[in-house]
């Protein structure tokens, strides 16, 4: 390379490196990462959401970052973390499991840098597509896997999940089938047929995996929620009532030809007599054991609660002298408003809420974007009935993207709309 290209390539390099636009797109880059890598890798995703932060940093506008902080819906998850630090103070646990109690509370910090940067990109739609992607990619493998438990990319995986976990896997495909559904009835309503007839066939084939291969009880129970959700925000009473027969017989159908879903069904019943009558720690059993002493350990601490990292030595001494389900001891009760309230009592229960409400009136309008948004919420509502899922690591990362890129992308629809209102200037 000659002397003179050499000086015109590190001209370039360095244009682009002071080039605010250039960063702009990096962080975008970093955000697909973070939703391809979502549904396969926990370090991955850690190391591209601090790479997004560091290259968020450079060109960031503070003015009007600060002022972004004061909304609603990016005070509450910053309240949630800050409760969660303060809530040391008062705890009884040593300060290891105080500061690690913290932690999960963490990824919260990140919604209001991507409503900032959403708020003014134009990409938030590839992010959501690259996680189909993903996840489409890792219903292939599951599948794979399911016959052939040799090709799964972890050692000792479960029947038909190759990374992680069947409950993270149950929780993707759930929110990619359900979420497909307004596309899927748009597309039909503009007879756009062949590229619903497609979005129909993927929507079905994860349902499918889920309904013969590996489901999480959580998902099952929720998705007819989520399901009911979308029929009465954009059907009308006529096709509702023709969705609902045409789902009965699936769901009869496939419960007559799936083992797993019978399985899965009668672990209900099971699972709760083993524990009523024999004290036998089963899931749902130990779910009814640790909410019961959650209860009463919030009764003792009702407006501060225990502090936090109290949760783990609380079950500790309840457990003292007693055997089976009632002698297990756990950090995490299984319910993510009695996760909160045992550790931070009504404050944290009012701030929780308050962020769930909020975020859910962010997307009340019509179109694409708010139902995604309106989508991870209510899942995210729904299934922590039954598990912790805002301080999960892969649940809480699937709210944490999918509410912050789509409340981003919104907020920044509305400022653009606003700027070309008549008496609006609009700057260049």
């Amino acid at each position: 390379m000659s002397a003179a290209a050499s000086i015109s390539l590190s001209a370039k390099m360095s244009r682009r490196w002071r080039d605010p636009a250039a960063w702009a797109t990096t962080v975008d880059i970093f955000v697909i990462l973070i939703a391809l890598s979502l549904p396969w890798s926990t370090s991955l995703v850690g190391i591209f959401a601090v790479a997004l932060l560091v290259t968020l940093a450079p060109f960031l506008d503070v003015k009007a970052f600060l002022r972004s902080l004061k909304r609603p819906i990016c005070v509450v998850p910053i309240a949630l973390v800050a409760l969660a630090a303060v809530g040391t103070l008062w705890s009884d646990a040593p300060w290891g499991a105080r500061l690690y109690a913290v932690g999960p509370t963490a990824k919260l910090l990140v919604l209001p840098a991507l409503f900032y940067h959403f708020e003014r990109s134009t990409r938030g739609l590839q992010v959501f597509i690259a996680f189909l992607i993903s996840c489409t990619v890792l219903l292939a493998m599951s599948w794979i896997v399911a016959f052939d438990p040799a090709l799964s990319l972890k050692s000792g995986a479960t029947y038909g999940v190759p990374v992680k976990n069947y409950i993270d896997q149950s929780q993707s495909f759930a929110l990619c089938a359900l979420t497909l559904a307004y596309p899927i009835v748009m597309l039909l309503r503009t007879k756009r047929i062949l590229l619903a007839v497609l979005l129909i066939a993927v929507s079905l084939s994860f349902v499918v995996n889920m309904a013969f291969v590996v489901v999480s009880r959580t998902a099952l129970v929720t998705m007819p929620v989520l399901l009911a959700v979308f029929a009465l925000l954009h059907l009308r009473w006529r096709s509702i009532v023709i969705i609902l027969c045409a789902t009965a017989i699936l769901a009869g159908l496939a419960w007559e030809t799936s083992p797993q879903l019978r399985r899965i069904g009668g672990t209900f019943s099971r699972d709760y007599h083993l524990y009523e009558e024999q004290n036998v720690p089963t899931s749902l059993g130990l779910r009814l054991e640790f909410w019961q002493k959650s209860l009463r350990f919030f009764a003792e601490a009702p407006i501060f609660g225990h502090g936090s990292g109290s949760t783990r030595g609380l079950f500790e001494q309840a457990a003292i002298d007693h055997t089976g389900a009632a002698g297990e001891v756990i950090d995490n009760p299984h319910n993510q408003t009695l996760n909160v309230a045992i550790q931070w009592g009504i404050i944290g229960i009012v701030v929780l809420y308050a962020m769930w409400w909020l975020h859910l009136l962010l997307f009340r309008g019509e179109g694409l974007i708010p139902w995604i948004g309106l989508m991870v919420v209510a899942q995210n509502i729904f299934t922590s009935l039954f598990n912790s899922h805002i301080f999960d690591f892969h649940e809480g990362w699937m709210y944490v993207i999918g509410v912050g890129v789509a409340g981003g992308t919104l907020l920044g629809a509305s400022s653009r709309e606003a700027a070309l209102e008549p008496g609006n200037s609009v700057k260049p």
